[in-house]
């Protein structure tokens, strides 16, 4: 048995200690929705290693949205150790149809076209094959793509959802039609919404229900003046049983200005907006304020930004928000978003909000019962709310994460 032991003891340590002495091209992957596995399936002459200070090239990938819904991907190639001099940059559009498929497929072809230099840096030329599609004759014309839909993109939605059990069920219907058009000098978005989210509560014999129904109409308009500014308008109409609404407009002209330049969005972005405009509310029940309906006029600053780097990113806001006759009647709202990768393997996550809330002039006069607060039925006053994660990772052992094994799912 002592034998048994020790051959068991020195095959694990000889597998866990044990680096296998590869050659290929060492990349490591900075990509939270790429599909690793078709990655490192379809990627040829590369070795994938889990921590970026190993790596010759470090891919780091960014995405916007694209005006037909679709995604624009950016993929910086920045080379390391011995491939330092190399830095590239490259980047592809994806259709809102497209299936993941076709977006593996073209993560895979510019992978392999921005990767070609560090090949040949690394004596790999018999490795490649590069072809090359016919060039047009000089002086003909190229054919302009025409858009019978003039870069407009709309959207039906219907969603559901249905649970229960013996004491209790649920019913979730939203339905939803979107209209958007994306351009550089102009974004227009219409959105019409109905929900109706209805439980009911079987407690001796006797039935509790609890019904939320809102409808909404939001439109929003924004100009683009340069690479810095931008002004807009935004608009809404709805009603709302949860916030004591049966009717409300709102109206806002808004400005908002980019520290950085808007054509360096997809890695850094640092803004600050201001909205003003009237909102005007017809209430279900009459108010703490003793209103049936008010018009009110209110603002908003926000200073918000966002980072993509190899370090990780960072994501974090600041809003105020205060009614114009009553400056009391405010609210403040923080949010922070982070992953940060802070040395070998060492990984901090924090994401969280916190709102003071002192403007809830909506609030529906008299006591609610138990019912209606166990049910969330209306809207209660609350002068907070907060969110908050925190997470630690630590991984150590083999650098290299290339095999792709999706035996028994683990």
């Amino acid at each position: 048995m002592k034998k048994i032991i020790f051959y068991v003891a020195v095959f694990t340590c000889t597998h866990l200690f044990s680096q296998k002495n590869n050659t290929d091209l060492k990349l490591y992957l900075n990509c939270e929705y790429c599909d690793e596995d078709y990655i490192k399936q379809n990627l040829d002459y590369v070795e994938f290693v889990r921590d970026q200070k190993y790596a010759d090239v470090h891919l780091l990938f960014r995405t916007q949205e694209n005006g037909s819904g679709g995604e624009i991907y950016e993929i910086d190639f920045i080379g390391q150790n011995n491939y330092n001099e190399i830095q590239d940059k490259l980047s592809f559009s994806t259709k809102v149809d497209d299936t993941r498929n076709e977006i593996n497929e073209l993560i895979i072809k510019y992978l392999k076209l921005g990767l070609v230099r560090y090949w040949v840096k690394a004596g790999m030329e018999d490795k490649i094959l590069v072809t090359t599609t016919k060039v047009m004759p000089k002086g003909t014309e190229e054919k302009k793509v025409s858009d019978p839909w003039n870069r407009w993109v709309f959207n039906l939605g219907a969603r559901g959802y249905f649970n229960g059990q013996e004491s209790s069920k649920n019913r979730y219907i939203n339905l939803s039609v979107t209209a958007k058009q994306v351009t550089e000098e102009n974004k227009f978005y219409l959105r019409l919404s109905l929900s109706d989210n209805k439980s009911t509560y079987t407690f001796s014999g006797v039935d509790i229900i609890s019904n939320q129904k809102s409808h909404s109409v939001s439109v929003y308009d924004v100009i683009s003046i340069n690479n810095h500014w931008s002004t807009g308008l935004f608009g809404a109409v709805g009603k709302s049983t949860f916030s004591n609404k049966d009717l409300y407009v709102s109206i806002k002209p808004a400005l908002e200005y980019n520290f950085f330049s808007y054509e360096e969005s997809s890695k850094k972005q640092l803004t600050i907006g201001y909205k003003i405009g009237a909102v005007n509310n017809n209430y279900i029940e009459k108010t703490i304020f003793n209103k049936t309906s008010e018009l009110l006029w209110e603002h908003d600053l926000s200073l918000g930004g966002s980072f993509q780097q190899k370090w990780g990113n960072v994501t974090s806001e600041i809003s105020y928000q205060s009614y114009l006759h009553d400056a009391s009647l405010h609210a403040f709202s923080f949010y922070l978003g982070t992953n940060l990768r802070l040395f070998k393997g060492f990984s901090l996550d924090i994401n969280g909000n916190y709102n003071i809330t002192d403007n809830q002039v909506n609030l529906a006069g008299g006591d609610l019962t138990l019912e209606e607060l166990l049910t969330a039925q209306q809207q209660v006053k609350s002068g907070y709310s907060y969110f908050f994660s925190v997470g630690l990772n630590y991984s150590f052992g083999s650098i290299y994460n290339t095999i792709v094994n999706p035996r028994f799912n683990f």
